[in-house]
């Protein structure tokens, strides 16, 4: 007679394992909310909307003065800057059964999960009006971001021009640098140009191991950031964009990335000091249900950004080689 094997058909004890560490999608840096260097500090009333005042200087006065005449007065100007208040939120319900039965620590996962989206809203509220500026450089001989074509792609000189046109209008630097913000597809045509006045010369004999270490740095006054909240899909509208920039260019077949360089004040932040805070909080929710059982849990936020100079901000707008073109 044949032997009869105790094995994995004849018991049920082999099962699957589960992992009771939960991962979460891949998450990038939130780099945006830090650059609104603009608060209110003194602010007259809550409100749904907070103004600023910025004094326009007087124009040098090199005439001589004639002696026995007194001087004209000179009106003094001032420009406005107001920043609107809206309300942003999110939330979450899990209900008694989920929490019971699965094997995951689900309070806590679905407690990760809204907090990770309150940074990641916030970011991107901040960045929107950075890629609306109206002070654009197009790559290229493009005049306009309809006419940018697949090969007008980010260059050093575009760079060099931000810089140059930021310094013309007094724009501070931020710890000694402008900062940069682009997506890893224009960084890689900045990185890929060749010659001793582009990116890659110096580099390659003097920093090489920036090239291995794959990153921009520092480079003609501008620290440089990647981010991925400036790629094409994520500037579509409905994906945490503005819109505009994906199929903008020529025959609206061109994706369009933006690289923000900006200064000092850029960006001003505004926030109901009444009933939210700088940053979103977290609300645990009130349970209303009769047993108890669902457990609201999300973030809320009243708030705005918005462009405080405009002359800190420089955008320049190219094709990508390795974009949809």
């Amino acid at each position: 007679m044949a032997d009869a094997f105790t094995n994995t058909t004849t018991l049920t004890q082999a099962t699957t394992a589960y992992e009771r560490l939960a991962y979460f999608a891949l998450r990038s840096e939130l780099y945006f909310d830090a650059c609104a260097t603009i608060k209110p500090t003194r602010q007259s009333h809550p409100g749904s909307a907070v103004l600023f005042n910025i004094y326009n200087d007087l124009a040098p006065q090199i005439t001589p003065l004639t002696e026995a005449a007194d001087v004209d007065a000179i009106a003094i100007s001032d420009n406005e800057v107001t920043i609107s208040l809206n309300e942003y939120g999110a939330a979450a319900m899990t209900t008694a059964k989920i929490r019971g039965y699965s094997y995951l620590v689900v309070s806590m996962d679905v407690a990760n999960v809204i907090g990770y989206n309150a940074g990641l809203s916030l970011d991107c509220l901040a960045r929107n009006p950075l890629v609306a500026g109206t002070n654009v450089i197009y790559a290229g001989a493009a005049t306009s971001r309809v006419t940018i074509a697949s090969t007008h792609n980010l260059k050093a000189r575009n760079v060099r021009v931000a810089v140059a046109q930021l310094s013309d209008a007094n724009v501070q630097r931020l710890g000694g640098y402008y900062r940069g913000f682009f997506a890893a597809a224009t960084e890689l045509d900045l990185r890929e140009e060749t010659g001793a006045a582009a990116w890659r010369d110096p580099h390659t004999y003097a920093q090489p191991q920036q090239i291995w270490n794959g990153e921009t740095g520092l480079f003609e006054g501008v620290a440089f950031i990647t981010t991925p909240r400036l790629t094409a899909p994520n500037l579509a509208a409905g994906q945490g964009g503005p819109g505009g920039f994906v199929d903008g260019g020529v025959g609206g077949t061109v994706d369009v990335y933006p690289t923000i360089i900006l200064g000092n004040q850029a960006l001003a932040k505004t926030f109901s000091r009444a009933v939210s805070a700088p940053l979103p909080q977290i609300i645990l929710g009130t349970v209303v249900d009769k047993l108890q059982r669902l457990v609201p849990i999300g973030w809320y936020w009243n708030g705005g950004y918005g462009r405080f100079r405009e002359e800190s901000i420089r955008r320049i707008e190219a094709a990508s080689t390795i974009g949809a073109n």
